[in-house]
């Protein structure tokens, strides 16, 4: 399916401006850390963390949103490692490898996936390694304005919690503000904001 979205187009579905949440993070962007992102689509977020120092691998399965985020990331000087994966099948967890660990976006997913999603995620950061998670709330549905059409897909601040238990939780917010990224991310929207630190 994204294959099929990301062709259809002749340009960046999603623009080529980092998300709003990554730059209001960028605090946690510091170079010389290492990074996956999860999911990445059109390089649009890991060819901002590499514009701040940060060695970054994004994984993604469409060809096409491939090839987008190697041409981003070349006029804009920068070096990641991206790699084709399909989250659902492939091996894709490196153990306690990454300092940063960034979904934005990545809600493709329901519950059971997204435990797989979620699991290779938190084995792939390092021992007091941050994940950073930005995505839609159930009431998006309500707005229209991007994501999936299923409120399972979608985070809440306790289902959040609940699945990063154990782990020290920095932010996990819910709120409502418009956003204009590329044309698959327009209107007011409804979001939540996560950062969560590994355990040493």
């Amino acid at each position: 399916m994204w294959e099929e979205r990301y062709s259809a187009a002749d340009d960046y579905v999603f623009g080529t401006d980092p998300a709003r949440y990554l730059v209001e993070h960028a605090q946690h962007l510091t170079s010389g850390l290492t990074a996956l992102a999860v999911a990445d689509g059109e390089g649009r977020n890991s060819v901002y963390m590499a514009e701040r120092g940060v060695s970054v691998t994004a994984l993604e399965f469409a060809p096409t949103a491939i090839e987008r985020a190697v041409a981003l990331a070349h006029r804009k000087g920068v070096t990641v490692d991206f790699r084709q994966t399909d989250l659902l099948q492939d091996d894709w967890g490196e153990e306690d490898h990454y300092d940063l660990v960034v979904g934005v976006f990545i809600q493709f997913v329901g519950p059971e996936d997204r435990a797989r999603q979620f699991d290779g995620m938190k084995d792939s950061c390092k021992p007091g390694g941050l994940v950073l998670l930005h995505g839609y709330t159930p009431k998006q549905l309500e707005f229209g304005t991007g994501g999936p059409p299923f409120a399972e897909n979608m985070y809440t601040e306790a289902q959040m919690r609940a699945d990063f238990a154990g782990w020290e939780v920095l932010e996990c917010r819910a709120y409502e503000r418009e956003v204009q990224e590329g044309r698959g991310h327009v209107g007011m929207s409804a979001l939540l904001d996560f950062v969560a630190r590994k355990p040493a």
